[in-house]
Formats: structure tokens, sequence, C-alpha cells
């Protein structure tokens, strides 16, 4: 299976109701599969952090053992919506 941007994508939105994904595929700049990720999600309301991060590798579990490098930011709506108006 090869890991692809549209697969995390639809991954992150069906498993964790990701209402928002941005993928980068960074690979050309690496040596192996990276990709840097942000998702947006109202699952994430109360949840520090690490929980947050915990659910996305939980959710890409499979890909991960194929991708080299995985950069990720979690941010709940409200957040996201204060980070586009800044």
């Amino acid at each position: 299976m090869s890991v692809t941007p549209d697969l995390i994508r639809e991954k992150l939105s069906a498993e964790i109701g990701a209402i928002h994904v941005d993928v980068a595929d960074t690979t050309p700049n690496r040596c192996a599969a990276s990709f840097k990720v942000l998702v947006v999600s109202p699952q994430f309301e109360g949840k520090p952090l690490l929980q947050r991060h915990r659910m996305v590798n939980n959710c890409l579990a499979e890909e991960l053992k194929e991708i080299h490098a995985f950069e990720q930011k979690t941010l709940t709506p409200e957040q996201w919506e204060k980070q586009k108006a800044q």
C-alpha cells in the first residue's frame, strides 16, 4: 500500500470527524516518505495535545509503519477560527 495525501485526508475525516485536513507531502525534501498535516476536529475539544496526537496516530497506525517522518498540528474548530483570523 502506498500512502498518499488523499488517503491520509480521507482516513482522518472519516475516523476522527475532521472538518478540515491539510496534508503536505514533504517526501521530495527527505530520503523517505514524510508528511506534514493540520487536522481540525471537534473531537479534540477538551483534550490535551498529547491525547490529540495519539488519536491521529491511532487512526493512521498502519500508514505510519510506512512513513519515515510525520509532523502534525491538531486544533479544535474554535482554535482554527482564531488562527485563521490572525
